[in-house]
């Protein structure tokens, strides 16, 4: 399958890191194969191709394998570079980029994971970490249409794809995201609107119904 597909994604429906590389490679107009993944019963393929984290999403790319989404983002980009770029030209720019998409990894996913997995004293931390990594995004992204400026970016692909999960943090966590952050929230409508994420992201009830069904299995008592 790998030598038939010049691009293949594998990823799995509401992994929000395989949503970036789906929404990079939309924006690249670039056509790709994808496989879906049981990640309770990963593939002799996910498992070749990533033998060390054996994670998706992983990008396939005439034969060979790149993992982890942010490199895939970049990947794509760099492969694909006159197809709208994602990255700006200028050096401090990128960095910066980089550096606030990987605040997204670091901050906003370790913490809004803990909001549903948690509860009591735990949870409410979560809530107050998650929520105070939301803010601080919220004011990198100041009165800009984007993170990227006036055009949809590489943070903009980072964070957009956690929009989908906001009913899940929302609802286990009993807060409101926009009552904290509505210029993250005007943002993320906004997003919405193009064509590459719209038809990407999960729709946020079959996100908390998936939770749910993975908490009663794998998680309680």
């Amino acid at each position: 399958m790998v030598e038939e597909a010049k691009v293949l994604l594998l990823g799995s429906r509401f992994s929000m890191f395989g949503m970036r590389a789906k929404i990079a490679l939309a924006e690249k107009g670039i056509k790709y194969e994808y496989m879906e993944e049981d990640l309770t019963n990963k593939s002799p393929l996910l498992q070749e191709m990533n033998p060390i984290h054996k994670k998706i999403p992983v990008l396939i790319h005439d034969g060979r394998p790149i993992c982890e989404s942010l490199i895939i983002v970049e990947y794509i980009d760099m492969v694909w570079h006159s197809n709208y770029p994602l990255l700006p030209s200028d050096s401090y720019h990128k960095a910066q980029a980089r550096f606030w998409a990987d605040f997204v990894d670091q901050k906003v996913y370790h913490a809004s994971k803990r909001v549903w997995i948690s509860e009591g004293d735990e949870q409410e931390v979560a809530k107050k970490d998650f929520l105070q990594s939301l803010k601080q995004l919220e004011w990198f992204l100041g009165d800009k249409p984007y993170f990227g400026g006036d055009t949809f970016g590489f943070v903009d692909v980072a964070l957009i794809p956690f929009y989908c999960w906001f009913y899940t943090y929302e609802t286990f966590g009993n807060f409101k995201v926009e009552e904290v952050c509505p210029k993250l929230i005007s943002w993320a409508k906004r997003c919405m609107q193009k064509e590459s994420v719209s038809e990407t992201l999960a729709d946020g009830n079959d996100v908390y119904e998936a939770v749910v069904d993975y908490k009663k299995k794998f998680i309680s008592n």
